[in-house]
């Protein structure tokens, strides 16, 4: 990674426009994502993240898989566009696959239960963390990734395809590639409204 820090966090991007092609080895895409799940805080130390990538046939299964899904519950007169969406991140590298493991959340809160109701909470902020992180890696190694929240429609049909465990929580997916074409301009509101500096 030869960028800085504040060059990468300006360059991660929602990046549609990915080909099955990576400007990085996976082995580097596998010691990227290590290394994040590793580092990234979570509260008391729980480490409750996790994390499967998918590369090759695994890969377009999950969005066989998500295709499906779709179809079930979207009109086939509105199902063209979803159809393109679904084969846009298809046509991708891989996908990160986004967890929390909820046997650790409940067996927290089972210890310490002033803290009982927090430590979901603490779990979707540590989970938030970690995808950020790695869009982040993943934008500085010039790789383009966006992302999906299909959870609640693909998330039992995943676990079984990939033998994820069930106390496995999936929060969200990432499909990543070679950047095809790069984000349009982004706006911003003014800072002033966003960020207050007390003395």
């Amino acid at each position: 990674m030869n960028k800085n820090f504040y060059e990468a966090i300006k360059e991660r991007r929602s990046i549609y426009a990915i080909s099955k092609e990576s400007p990085i080895s996976d082995e580097r895409i596998k010691e990227i994502v290590e290394y994040i799940v590793k580092h990234v805080p979570s509260a008391f130390n729980s480490q409750t993240t996790r994390a499967v990538v998918l590369l090759g046939e695994s890969h377009d299964k999950l969005w066989n898989i998500t295709m499906e899904a779709l179809r079930k519950i979207v009109p086939e007169n509105d199902f063209a566009s979803t159809e393109a969406k679904i084969n846009s991140f298809k046509g991708g590298y891989g996908t990160v696959l986004f967890f929390e493991d909820f046997a650790v959340v409940e067996s927290l809160q089972e210890q310490f239960e002033l803290y009982k109701d927090n430590f979901p909470v603490w779990a979707l902020q540590g989970s938030g963390m970690m995808q950020f992180s790695v869009w982040t890696a993943f934008a500085a190694e010039g790789l383009g990734a966006s992302l999906q929240h299909y959870t609640e429609l693909i998330d039992a049909e995943v676990k079984k395809e990939f033998n994820i465990p069930n106390n496995w929580r999936m929060m969200a997916q990432m499909p990543f590639g070679k950047i095809v074409a790069g984000a349009g301009e982004k706006e911003f509101s003014p800072i002033e409204d966003r960020v207050k500096i007390i003395k």
